[in-house]
This record gives structure tokens, sequence and C-alpha cells, in this order.
């Protein structure tokens, strides 16, 4: 096999298993903020996720409907109702990754991922109002 016309990381995993991984993260990462997994997949998460807000901060319905299909249901609400409107100050870089300590088991370095902006949460938004 050969990697022409392939961009990203494999992860050792097939495509369907390797979009799945992507999905969770992405989803995780919606619902609690800021998520630690190691560094490789911090990175590739930060091509998918930027893609997903940008796409959520349109907030029309074939974007909408986009952003569902490539997360789970309860994170695209999230991301396009509560998150994406929040991140209107910047057109790209809403995520930060920093390496955080190295894995006991097997040496791998972790790395915590967050969103760069600070995003009220629910409870936060029906208190303001």
């Amino acid at each position: 096999m050969h990697n022409h016309g392939y961009k990203g990381r494999k992860f050792s995993r097939e495509r369907d298993q390797r979009r799945a991984l992507l999905r969770g993260l992405a989803s995780s990462l919606v619902i609690y903020k800021s998520i630690e997994t190691t560094l490789p997949k911090a990175k590739e998460l930060v091509r998918h996720i930027e893609k997903l807000i940008t796409k959520a901060k349109k907030a029309d319905l074939a974007n909408r409907r986009l952003v569902m299909s490539k997360l789970n249901r309860e994170a695209a609400v999230e991301l396009c109702d509560h998150i994406a409107p929040n991140l209107t100050k910047r057109n790209s870089g809403h995520v930060r990754v920093f390496k955080t300590r190295v894995r006991v088991g097997d040496g791998a370095q972790m790395a915590r991922i967050e969103f760069v902006d600070d995003i009220p949460s629910k409870k936060e938004e029906k208190v303001n109002e």
C-alpha cells in the first residue's frame, strides 16, 4: 500500500474505524469542552473540528445537517446552538492543543485539547437571562 492521495494520520485503523474515532473525539470535545488524548489524535482532531466549527457558524440548514452527519445528535445541537455563536470573534484557531504528560503504560505523549474562548455552559446562560 502506498500513501499517495491520503492526507492525515491513519492510526493503524481502517477508514470506518478512523472516522468513528474522530467522530467520538469531536463529540466528546464539544460536550465536555476539554479532553485529554494522545498528541497525534489531538492534532488530527484540530483539523476535523475546525471545519465543523466553521460550518456551524454559518448556521444554515445545509451546514447544520453536515455537522450532524459528523457528530452525534447531542453534540451537533450543542455546537450549532451554544458554542458556534460564542466563537464569532475569530475566523480560525478555535481550539488549542498543549502537551500534558507521558502515559505510564506505553510512553505515549498525551495532550489536552480545548476551546480557546470561554464558552458559558447552559446553566450560566439561563442565569444571565
